[in-house]
């Protein structure tokens, strides 16, 4: 076969292999961007950048931490009251308890990490079904987080304060009254680092390889059960970062806050690439598709349009990646059978593949004898393919007819 098309070939399947959703998602954000800049109100000011960025950054922690559970086949629902939970009993500690800033913010870390603990458990080792097990811990959070608090908010302290200095880490206002996005680092500090986890480490090769076929991975060694309670602990680590990164932005967390968050963290991981069959993923996808929500959330109003209309659209733009990750799979999944024409075609298509490699290298006398032969080969293949074709045609509309017949039969001895 020649050698140029041979590489052209490959070239197309490694592209494909890469995912048509990889490509998808960038080129929407960049479009999104483009069409709010055209059509928004005041959208490319600095000052909408900076908002488009504080609005991902705790959505954007916790869709890191459930792109992790999603690649083993798994799901997070808890991630979103879990992050709320952990950041008002951090504004507990601090406020009521007295703690020391730096402990509360530790304590808020921590209080997530206890919850990737607990849903590690329920799902690796007591075996319950991912969506009902984080299910339960999603009510057992909010419920905790008002019973810790008193039902009360808990406010973290103003930038003006002395403790409030944790709030220059995710935004730095400085003199000129100029706010500079710094969480953006702590982002993308935190998905490069989970970025080496996922794709340089064997942890990383475990995580994919439970979420491709679990139970053949358990059959080659892997601890299934080990790795798959590290995943969720790691959303909750995650989940705590996003409450700091939360209670940075917001300074007031409410009681029994968060439900929904953890819809957004899930859509910008599939929206990213991140099958929900499991065994596919990508850390920078997950970002991407953080933006994209941000951008909706930020544009929207843009165009005088209200909040309601960002969920519509975040609701249909998840559905068609749903839909394109279900074409990929099954996709995948079929196996080209060819028929006993296409395998003629093949074979016939190979010989006159060869036969033009060798004309290139052919004397001039011997050139036109090649010439000829490819030309009757060409013509015999297409003869050939033709009438073994329509034979297959004939016999598989026979086969449809008996079906009919059969069924309709067995209709009339039912009835």
């Amino acid at each position: 076969m020649d050698k140029t098309l041979a590489k052209k070939r490959n070239r197309i399947e490694r592209i494909k292999d890469k995912g048509l959703q990889k490509v998808l998602a960038p080129a929407a954000l960049v479009i999104l961007y483009a069409f709010f800049a055209v059509f928004g109100r005041n959208f490319m000011s600095y000052t909408t950048l900076v908002n488009i960025l504080d609005s991902s950054y705790y959505i954007g922690f916790i869709a890191i931490g459930v792109t992790f559970v999603i690649i083993t086949g798994g799901i997070d629902l808890s991630v979103g009251t879990v992050m709320m939970c952990a950041a008002i009993i951090g504004g507990t500690a601090y406020k009521t308890w007295g703690w020391p800033m730096w402990l509360s913010l530790l304590l808020i870390i921590f209080v997530g990490f206890l919850f990737g603990v607990f849903n590690g458990l329920l799902v690796a080792k007591l075996k319950l079904p991912p969506f009902i097990a984080t299910l339960g811990t999603m009510m057992i959070s909010k419920g905790v987080g008002s019973i810790v608090s008193n039902v009360r908010s808990a406010t973290f302290p103003v930038r003006s304060e002395s403790n409030g200095w944790f709030k220059n880490i995710f935004k730095y206002i400085t003199k000129d009254n100029i706010s500079i996005p710094t969480g953006a680092i702590i982002l993308f500090g935190v998905a490069f680092i989970c970025y080496v986890i996922l794709f340089k480490t064997k942890m990383g090769r475990y995580i994919f390889a439970i979420g491709s076929n679990k139970e053949a991975a358990r059959l080659s060694g892997i601890d299934v059960e080990m790795w798959e309670m590290m995943v969720y602990i790691i959303a909750g680590i995650a989940a705590g970062i996003g409450g700091i990164a939360f209670a940075a932005i917001y300074t007031t967390v409410m009681p029994a806050q968060g439900a929904g968050f953890e819809l957004y963290a899930i859509a910008g991981a599939v929206i990213g690439g991140t099958s929900l069959s499991g065994g596919i993923g990508t850390i920078s996808g997950t970002l991407i598709g953080v933006y994209i929500m941000s951008v909706l959330r930020t544009g929207l109003p843009s165009m005088n349009l209200q909040s309601h209309y960002q969920t519509f659209f975040t609701g249909v733009v998840v559905i068609l990646a749903v839909l394109l990750d279900i074409y990929k799979t099954n996709k995948a999944a079929q196996e080209k059978i060819l028929t006993p024409a296409e395998q003629y075609k093949q074979s016939m298509n190979e010989k006159i593949d060869d036969l033009k490699q060798s004309l290139s290298a052919a004397s001039e006398s011997k050139s036109q004898g090649i010439m000829d032969e490819i030309a009757a080969l060409s013509k015999e293949r297409n003869h050939t393919y033709s009438r073994v074709r329509a034979e297959e045609k004939t016999e598989q509309a026979r086969i449809k007819r008996e079906e009919k017949l059969a069924q309709k039969a067995m209709n009339k001895k039912m009835l």
